[in-house]
């Protein structure tokens, strides 16, 4: 049975019969070279024959150095300790055999203890026995250099549970039935953590897996998660398992007459050397960023003041508009009596008119007498129309006033679309940044709406004027008249009374009906803005809703620009933290090493595993061999003589 390890072969058997056999092989070919040295041969063969089997006591005790090397108690010692483990496995990912390579960097010569559970021990640097005691291993260190030994094992689970799945055209199939095989195929390669060992390799191990394929019994080979390469004339895809993780991988190919190599998977602590990344540009950038949204809270905060007093104004200029449409349409209401009543004066007054112009012997003094008292009442109605109109106007300037006010209060600073790109692309919460963008935008919208609709505004505001204005003159007008007829009336003997009163009653009803014309084209004005008011009223409750909205949303709005500002004032420190954390998880630098074998076993430096699958090969047809009697040694010792 033979072992390799690098370029050496071991042999098991006796060290003495293996030198025989050798030397037996070059005196064989020296005799049939020179026949003259064939006696020499022979008697010097006989010699070391008699040698080998002399007691090896007796030898051992003209060798003093092997003597004092068996004899030594000496401990010895060692720097570093490195296992490899080498496992054999199915094509299906099933461990057959295992065995590990134990490399001991000597720095003193002596008796040096070991330990694992071994079916059998092998010395791979020198002659020397080594001793196995359950599962204490000791041997003999001779000098202060690289000791290697073979520790052959039962199959000890390995960290991970490695599974190879073949599918051949869709089913599954068997490893021992694929060699030869053609189709479409999938190979699928699963590792996951095997509980029952101790996880400290499975979180800290890189998983390498290869697997070799002959480029003209495969084609169209598909590896999504693998990385294609050559090796020589095969194409090879690598696997990478990174620690603490379980994948599945698949390669999809079509093959021809199947073969494969053996598949390789390879494991080791995992380390990679990286530079920590200068940080300070971006630090200084996310600072900016903070600062920027510092200052952008500080900015919804005025916008919140500003929109809070607009909703206030809003809703009273909503409240007055209300009150003002109501008394509009009072008004309007009445004003159709109003001109009744005066219509019926104006006939009246051209009814007396005509009648005093006729005659004045017929005239009923006491009803112009009473006339003053109907153009005061007449005045009377005018004016509470005036108090009506000044109560509208009084309202409506007061909600104006807050409405301009808390307009003038949204802050006017544009930002621009790179602002707000930047501040998308932050790490900021999106949700609180879109509503801060649309409240910032809405906001702006009404106070465009407002400036446009201004106009309107100081249209009310003239037709109020216009409209008190106007009744205050009738009423002042009406009390004159009733004032200066009452004066007449007095001053006036009957004769003259009744000439004054005919040049009189023609200028007066003359006047009244000028004044007639005027108030009916007052109401009509009423009428005409009471109509067109309800829209404007409708207008700016709408308004009052949607400032209402948009100051719930401010607050809110507020409230994530203070959460976004809390979560952003130490960006420059959390991004300083997160590179660390990433770079910690790249940086293995603090695993410690343990055995594989045996946790008795100290200052071990360096595990790895080297696994690999047998291979699929078609089987060869064997050809009847000829079979020749081996000879016997003493039959070849004879042959020397023939």
């Amino acid at each position: 049975m033979k072992k390799q390890h690098g370029k050496q072969t071991f042999t098991k058997g006796s060290d003495t019969m293996r030198l025989l056999a050798n030397i037996y092989g070059k005196t064989r070919s020296l005799t049939s070279t020179f026949p003259i040295v064939k006696k020499i041969s022979l008697l010097l063969f006989i010699f070391m024959l008699v040698v080998a089997f002399l007691p090896s006591a007796v030898l051992a005790n003209d060798d003093p150095a092997e003597k004092e090397s068996k004899n030594s108690t000496d401990k010895g010692e060692y720097k570093t300790k490195d296992e490899v483990i080498y496992g054999n496995m199915r094509a299906n990912g099933q461990m057959k055999e295992m065995y590990v390579v134990n490399t001991f960097q000597v720095t003193k010569p002596g008796k040096i203890i070991d330990y694992g559970a071994y079916s059998s021990v092998r010395n791979l640097t020198n002659l020397l026995d080594i001793e196995k005691n359950g599962n204490k291993i000791q041997f003999q260190a001779e000098e202060e250099k690289e000791f290697y030994y073979q520790g052959n094992m039962p199959n000890k689970p390995l960290p991970w549970d490695i599974s190879i799945t073949y599918i051949l055209d869709g089913k599954e199939i068997q490893t021992e039935e694929l060699a030869g095989k053609s189709g479409a195929l999938e190979i699928q390669i699963s590792t996951s953590r095997n509980e029952d060992v101790d996880p400290k390799f499975f979180n800290n191990y890189l998983l390498q897996i290869a697997v070799t394929l002959d480029p003209t019994k495969f084609d169209n080979i598909q590896a999504p998660k693998g990385t294609k390469a050559n090796a020589g004339q095969n194409k090879q895809v690598n696997f990478t398992v990174m620690p603490e993780q379980e994948e599945d991988f698949i390669i999809s190919t079509d093959v021809s007459e199947f073969e494969m190599d053996p598949i390789e998977i390879n494991a080791a602590p995992y380390s990679m050397s990286i530079e920590s990344p200068d940080t300070s540009g971006v630090t200084g950038e996310m600072q900016e960023l903070a600062n920027a949204i510092s200052d952008i809270h500080a900015g919804v905060g005025d916008l919140k003041t500003g929109v809070s007093e607009l909703n206030k104004g809003a809703q009273g200029i909503r409240d007055g508009s209300t009150e003002y449409k109501n008394g509009i349409n009072e008004l309007n209401q009445s004003s159709g009596e109003l001109v009744s009543g005066s219509a019926s004066i104006k006939e009246a007054l051209h009814t007396m008119n005509q009648t005093v112009q006729q005659s004045t012997s017929n005239i009923d003094l006491s009803s112009i007498q009473a006339l003053p008292a109907h153009l005061r009442e007449i005045a009377n109605g005018l004016e509470e129309s005036t108090k009506a109109t000044d109560g509208l106007k009084q309202n409506y300037y007061q909600a104006k006033g807050q409405l301009d006010k808390a307009m003038h209060a949204i802050p006017s600073d544009a930002i621009t679309e790179a602002q707000i790109k930047e501040l998308k692309n932050s790490n900021a919460d999106q949700e609180v940044i879109e509503q801060l963008v649309n409240t910032y935008l809405a906001a702006n919208i009404a106070k465009e709406t407002y400036n446009q609709v201004t106009g309107a505004f100081d249209g009310v505001t003239v037709a109020l004027e216009q409209s008190s204005s106007a009744t205050t003159e009738m009423a002042k007008n009406l009390r004159q008249m009733a004032t200066e007829m009452e004066q007449t009336l007095k001053s006036m003997n009957q004769l003259d009374m009744m000439d004054q009163i005919q040049e009189g009653f023609a200028t007066f009803n003359d006047e009244y009906e000028t004044f007639h014309n005027g108030l009916v084209d007052y109401t009509d004005g009423v009428e005409e803005l009471a109509t067109s008011y309800q829209d404007l009223d409708a207008g700016i409750q709408e308004l009052a809703k949607g400032t209402a909205g948009t100051s719930n949303g401010i607050s809110d709005l507020y409230a994530g620009t203070k959460e976004l500002r809390e979560a952003t004032s130490n960006l420059p420190g959390q991004i300083e933290q997160e590179t660390e954390e990433m770079m910690e998880e790249y940086d293995n630098s603090d695993y410690k090493p343990i055995s594989f074998i045996s946790d008795k076993n100290e200052q071990v430096e360096v595990v790895q595993f080297v696994l690999q699958t047998e291979s699929i090969e078609i089987p060869e047809q064997e050809e009847p061999e000829q079979t020749e009697e081996e000879k016997g040694i003493w039959e070849r010792f004879l042959d020397l003589f023939r």
